[in-house]
């Protein structure tokens, strides 16, 4: 599948790609963090008009750029050339909510996450209050 990569991400495909990479950042893809995908896509404005079946397709495409050398620098050049600026805060949300949705947050995540603060030029602030939210939503009693 590695010939998909040339192929430009539609914006949506970028937003599913940040929260696969997430997910798979630990090399543990839980249940919950899935779920939390598959709701975003099936109920996130951003995600209308989305043909959710191009999500297998988007998984496989991280997974493959996973497997390079410098896979995570292609994937936000994909992302940086293909999802619009005023989207990198949605994406950024995205990837917390998907993070925290197993309730434990793992060093590979952590680093992850900074590295799309990073990369998304996510302010300091902005950021901060983006991941309040997420741990809001996703404590447990």
């Amino acid at each position: 599948m590695s010939d998909n990569i040339e192929h430009p991400l539609s914006p949506q495909d970028c937003l599913v790609a940040i929260m696969i990479a997430i997910s798979a950042s630990d090399e543990n893809i839980r249940t919950a963090e899935l779920v939390k995908i598959q709701s975003a896509v099936n109920t996130l404005p951003v995600f209308e008009d989305y043909d959710s079946d191009r999500t297998k397709l988007v998984s496989q495409t991280v997974f493959d750029l996973f497997d390079q050398e410098d896979g995570l620098d292609a994937l936000f050049g994909l992302v940086r050339d293909n999802l619009p600026e005023r989207l990198f805060e949605t994406a950024y949300a995205l990837a917390c909510d998907v993070a925290a949705a197993d309730g434990s947050l793992a060093e590979t995540e952590l680093r992850l996450l900074e590295e799309m603060r990073y990369e998304l030029n996510i302010d300091r602030l902005h950021a901060a209050a983006i991941e309040r939210g997420a741990r809001a939503r996703h404590l447990r009693m």
